[in-house]
């Protein structure tokens, strides 16, 4: 029985993607050995696309490799090791907390001199982990360092992560199967020495805790992550020039293996004086621009200010202070709009019109 016109003419659109896939193979930087082992997936699936055998197996192998071209074996990005650049990064991005900035800038001026005095050494940074309470700034200063660095930042969430799979990827045995989130954000950043920001990794869910973190180890560990081994790549991905910062909200359910490979940072809780610079200066001035208020436009008393910053008593962190004066905003542009007033100012009078009822 011969084959159809159209037959022939999809058997030959695929020769020809599998001809522009061994040519991206050939041209891509990758192990040698990993580029024998597509190889010798290319020829199996070449066979099978001769004898008509091929839908499932082509579309398995072609994602395959489309994954592993994206993996940055040998790209990286090069460090600017400028503390006082770095210095004004973290002003702008935190008011205040002076101790835990000055750690950031040793870190910072501990890498340049690793790279000034003992390039041939293989690059080991610090592990940071920064705890305390929610909305004291954490994850800010992973992508601070990630900007100061001019490194790229990945962020990988672990709240409601509820299999370690999620972090390793999952057998390509497994229909529907993908990498796991630390080889997907090396992909996503382009380069293989980004900033891997472990966020909140006291959250994780209970029923895989302890598997989680033995995939921290292996992440944290400089004897293991030169050579993590992804279930779905299925090869050692080096991740030993990889910079990663760990948040958490308390150290009670990470194991004693995790915490041995990092080094805790106390976040300070904030002040009512600090909130208040914190709003004027930097929270209230990027919420105008989101709403399209000019800085003349909304204005609020001073004596207002107490109750914006401490609507149910004292808080520690500023995400509370963040979505009373989003809420307060948003208002003020409606008004602006609706009845056409050339600006808004928050008084003790209308404050209730602004301002969250508990």
């Amino acid at each position: 029985m011969t084959n159809s016109p159209q037959d022939n003419d999809y058997q030959k659109i695929l020769q020809q993607e599998m001809l522009e896939l061994e040519k991206k193979i050939e041209q891509a930087k990758m192990p040698q050995d990993l580029r024998f082992k597509i190889k010798k997936d290319l020829i199996s699936l070449k066979r099978s696309v001769e004898l008509g055998n091929y839908d499932v197996k082509y579309e398995k192998v072609n994602k395959y490799i489309d994954w592993v071209l994206k993996i940055p074996w040998e790209k990286e990005s090069q460090d600017r090791l400028d503390v006082k650049i770095a210095q004004e990064v973290f002003d702008k991005h935190h008011y205040g907390m002076k101790e835990v900035k000055d750690r950031f800038l040793e870190y910072i001026s501990v890498l340049k001199l690793k790279q000034q005095n003992y390039q041939n050494q293989d690059f080991r940074a610090p592990i940071l982990l920064l705890v305390g309470l929610v909305g004291t700034g954490k994850t800010t200063f992973g992508s601070a360092l990630s900007e100061a660095l001019e490194r790229k930042l990945v962020r990988i969430p672990f709240g409601g992560i509820g299999s370690a799979k999620e972090l390793r990827g999952y057998s390509r045995l497994v229909l529907g199967s993908e990498p796991g989130r630390v080889v997907k954000g090396l992909c996503e950043a382009g380069v293989r020495n980004p900033v891997i920001l472990l966020d909140e990794i006291d959250r994780a869910s209970d029923e895989a805790n302890q598997e989680i973190m033995g995939v921290l180890v292996e992440l944290l560990d400089p004897a293991q992550n030169h050579a993590f081994v992804d279930a779905y790549i299925d090869y050692p991905v080096d991740l030993s020039k990889t910079i990663f910062i760990a948040t958490a909200n308390n150290t009670s359910r990470l194991t004693t293996a995790v915490m041995d490979r990092l080094e805790k940072i106390d976040m300070p809780s904030y002040t009512d004086q600090e909130k208040m610079v914190i709003a004027k200066d930097y929270i209230l001035p990027k919420l105008l621009i989101e709403a399209g208020l000019k800085p003349s436009q909304f204005t609020i008393r001073d004596d207002v200010w107490p109750a914006v910053i401490r609507p149910l008593g004292y808080d520690a962190g500023i995400r509370t202070l963040q979505r009373t004066l989003q809420s307060a905003v948003r208002k003020a542009a409606r008004i602006i709009v609706e009845r056409g007033f050339d600006q808004v100012i928050v008084t003790k009078e209308n404050s209730q019109i602004f301002l969250p009822r508990y």
